[in-house]
């Protein structure tokens, strides 16, 4: 059974011949250098939602920027601690 499977995209002209160019850069098939973009798309896709998630709730919590270095100080501290309490 077949552990991969065929697609085919259509690219601009300029774009498939930088493609080309870039994957013989890195030694890579035309294949491995796009999987590679999707996983990088997938990753970035995945920290927008993160950063939305994030930025909603610390203006539901009224937390701005300013406040982002102090707040993760002070939990770092804590859990410090609590790790020093239990040894």
């Amino acid at each position: 059974m077949r552990t991969t499977e065929v697609i085919s995209i259509t690219l601009p002209p300029e774009m498939a011949k930088e493609a080309r160019r870039l994957a013989g850069e890195e030694n890579r098939t035309l294949s491995e250098l796009f999987r590679e973009t999707l996983r990088t798309y997938q990753r970035e896709r995945r920290w927008d939602e993160v950063n939305r998630y994030g930025r909603a709730r610390a203006e539901r919590l009224g937390i701005g920027e300013d406040d982002i270095v102090p707040l993760v100080k002070q939990l770092r501290r804590e859990r410090r601690q609590r790790r020093q309490a239990r040894a």
